[in-house]
């Protein structure tokens, strides 16, 4: 067995639990972006639509963008319960893997058609997606946080 990295005190919460690092949730606001806009959409009434139209002209790639944020989107929701349901915060680590995998391959799809004028946000959304992708596979704070060691 592989003896567990050192962190320091202030990353454990009251409980013992380390606590999930300031970046990652910053990859899960990456990967709700979709749910955010939609949110933001939803609160402004009158420019909704137009804002929606604006950032997902094909309806197709906003139904894209819900269903990959949805794993994102739950992370935020289970991440208080992970103590409750630990078999299941183990595994979404992987669940979150998958879907900024499969967000990374839109992205670079879409620079490669250059479809809807966008191929620099596209560009940048996928930069953005594989350095969220390589720091949820490298980061050993984020790995520590998902596996039965967390707590101590």
């Amino acid at each position: 067995m592989k003896p567990s990295p050192v962190f320091s005190p202030d990353d454990y919460d009251s409980h013992g639990v380390l606590r999930l690092p300031l970046w990652f949730w910053g990859v899960l606001i990456l990967q709700a972006r979709t749910w955010l806009l939609f949110v933001m959409a939803g609160a402004s009434r009158q420019q909704g639509e137009s804002m929606l139209a604006l950032f997902y002209p094909d309806t197709q790639r906003f139904w894209y963008g819900i269903a990959l944020g949805l794993p994102a989107a739950l992370a935020f929701l289970l991440s208080g319960r992970r103590a409750q349901w630990p078999r299941l915060w183990r595994a979404w680590r992987w669940v979150l893997l998958f879907s900024l995998l499969a967000a990374l391959g839109g992205s670079l799809a879409g620079v490669w058609r250059q479809e809807d004028g966008a191929p620099l946000l596209d560009g940048v959304l996928a930069l953005l997606d594989a350095l969220a992708l390589g720091y949820l596979l490298v980061n050993r704070r984020v790995r520590a946080c998902f596996s039965d060691s967390a707590q101590l």
